[in-house]
């Protein structure tokens, strides 16, 4: 029998491939090379059964970053507006019911998953709070892992195409300035900055604590008139190479069958959600509440990092981005249970 490979080769090797992903994105000059490019190359590979493994304890310290500049674009005048997001706020209640609507059903009864699994697998909350809460209730973990997996892959891969051909924005420049060019005290501060609001966040168990915490305290720093900068656009590099692989890498071990039942459902459920989110964008942008870009990040049900990556490099209103899609968590979080036992007993 063939031994496996250590983690330390197979996580150089998932390395490896997601380089050789962002060479080939650059070659092409296709659009957020950091980024899709190791997702795109990291997933092949492990539909291929290569022995990837994701960047483990290390992914965590890199989402710092993503907080850390989401903070940074919090200045006074951004503090001023918070009052103007009632109304979009609210439409991301109406955005979570409907996704929940829309995905329940479809797995459930139209595809054979029970209910459990069909349920927290839909849910467009934070991965690991739904596998927790679905496991606990009986659901399919591996299931729910690919379905959650394969919602933020479709979104992360349409939303860059929706950007730069409706919207014409460049996704193949840097994401801010260069080291070199930035205050050194100033990144000192972002370092500490990071580290005090990702353990901080932690102790208190603080939602999201590496990007909310880092978020929470660059902000203040922001407001204070501390810092005047995002993040070097090497540190921001980093952080996309990082999301990416762990995206791809989500997908080691699939088996056809597990592709035949359970992916092409979650890319058909992901086309579905991502229409429903462009419509109430749509009614956004109508309305004059948000820019069309801010608008279509903010609604769209993917995941929180890697949507931050795409509004950061886009360079919208990466706060007004943010914030909408912490609320969709906590909402989630907080109201998915509490809508499962209601089910539970409407049900009985």
């Amino acid at each position: 029998m063939k031994r496996p490979l250590p983690i330390l080769a197979r996580r150089v090797m998932t390395l490896g491939v997601a380089l050789a992903g962002v060479g080939a994105f650059i070659a092409a000059e296709l659009p957020l090379p950091w980024l899709l490019g190791p997702l795109l190359a990291c997933l092949l590979a492990a539909f291929a059964q290569a022995p990837l493994a994701g960047l483990g304890g290390l992914s965590v310290p890199l989402r710092t970053i993503l907080g850390v500049a989401v903070g940074a674009s919090i200045t006074p005048d951004m503090a001023h507006r918070l009052d103007e997001m009632v109304v979009t706020m609210a439409l991301v209640v109406v955005l979570t019911v409907g996704v929940g609507l829309i995905g329940v059903p479809w797995f459930h009864r139209f595809c054979g998953f029970d209910r459990v699994t069909a349920y927290y697998g839909t849910m467009p909350g934070g991965l690991q709070d739904m596998l927790v809460f679905g496991e606990e209730a009986g659901g399919d973990v591996r299931a729910m892992s690919l379905m959650h997996a394969t919602r933020v892959s479709v979104i992360v891969v349409a939303a860059p195409v929706v950007l730069t051909s409706a919207f014409g924005l460049n996704l193949t420049g840097p994401p801010g300035e260069p080291a070199s060019t930035l205050p050194v005290h100033e990144m000192l501060i972002m370092l500490a900055c990071a580290l005090i609001g990702w353990k901080g966040g932690e102790r208190i168990g603080l939602f999201g604590a590496s990007i909310v915490g880092p978020l929470i305290v660059t902000a203040i720093a922001s407001l204070t008139g501390l810092i005047h900068h995002r993040p070097p656009a090497e540190a921001i590099v980093i952080a996309q190479l990082a999301i990416g692989i762990a995206v791809g890498a989500r997908y080691v071990g699939i088996t056809f069958g597990e592709f035949r039942r359970v992916v092409l459902a979650s890319l058909v459920y992901g086309a579905l959600i991502l229409g429903y989110s462009a419509l109430i964008a749509w009614a956004v942008i109508s309305l004059g509440l948000a820019s069309p870009a801010a608008a279509l990040l903010a609604f769209a049900p993917g995941g929180q990092a890697e949507l931050t990556v795409l509004a950061i490099v886009a360079g919208v209103d990466a706060a007004f981005v943010v914030a909408h899609h912490v609320f969709r968590m906590v909402l989630v979080i907080v109201g998915a249970p509490l809508a499962m036992r209601m089910l539970d007993r409407w049900e009985k």
